[in-house]
């Protein structure tokens, strides 16, 4: 696969709307099938075969390419809106002197997700379902 880019399986959890709502939004962007997604509160997803418990998932962001290596994080994000074909979010999530600053952010988020998913996720659902 060295000239291809690879698929990417990004696990999310579906029981937060602004998750759901980013999933969305990916897969409709997924024009060239290069990203594929598992709802960690599903039987597909195989804490055991990935290596990744379901707490862990809810802490960090997680992909999978589909040769099987593992990554967490910002960087997630970067593979996921490349393959979505959208190159300048991909190249804002790549800077590495942010790294840090998006860790901490996404940690927030992960903590308190059910919090903020109450005030905005029905709203991003919404504009995720329609404008898309």
């Amino acid at each position: 696969m060295k000239n291809e880019i690879q698929k990417l399986t990004l696990f999310f959890d579906g029981r937060c709307p602004l998750c759901q709502a980013e999933i969305i939004f990916l897969s409709k962007r997924n024009q060239q099938n290069l990203l594929s997604f598992v709802d960690i509160n599903s039987d597909q997803f195989e804490p055991d075969q990935l290596g990744v418990s379901c707490e862990q998932a809810l802490a960090a962001m997680y992909g999978q390419f589909e040769d099987g290596t593992l990554m967490q994080g910002a960087p997630v994000f970067a593979q996921a809106y490349r393959r979505a074909n959208l190159p300048r979010m991909a190249w804002f999530l790549s800077i590495k002197p942010l790294q840090p600053l998006f860790r901490l952010g996404y940690g927030l988020f992960a903590r308190n997700r059910y919090a903020i998913s109450k005030l905005f996720g029905p709203l991003a659902l919404k504009w995720v379902q329609r404008k898309m």
